[in-house]
């Protein structure tokens, strides 16, 4: 799956690029034969205010027919927060797929 990738106050290197790309890679085998239109995936850094260090936003928006998508997580790590959209948006995917299958049986 190609995902356009965004970084806001962050520098995009080719192991974040990478890592997110192997990660989405994984989402396939849950959408199954539903076609994705568009991926967009947006990585931020929070900048200022935190008394905490550093907040990593991870935000994923999956257009399929009919259908958005989207999850939103943050985390005090980059890559957990990559992690974290990409078992969120899973389960998002599976259950998404339930209902379409349950509609059409008549349920």
């Amino acid at each position: 799956m190609k995902i356009n990738l965004k970084t806001t106050h962050l520098e995009l290197t080719d192991a974040i690029r990478d890592y997110a790309q192997a990660k989405a890679d994984m989402l396939e085998k849950y959408l199954g034969d539903t076609p994705v239109i568009n991926c967009d995936m947006e990585l931020e850094k929070s900048v200022g205010g935190q008394n905490k260090g550093e907040i990593f936003r991870a935000e994923i928006n999956l257009q399929i027919p009919r259908e958005i998508l989207r999850v939103e997580k943050t985390e005090t790590d980059l890559y957990k927060a990559i992690d974290k959209v990409k078992d969120h948006l899973e389960e998002i995917i599976i259950s998404h797929r339930e209902k379409l299958r349950d509609q059409k049986r008549g349920k």
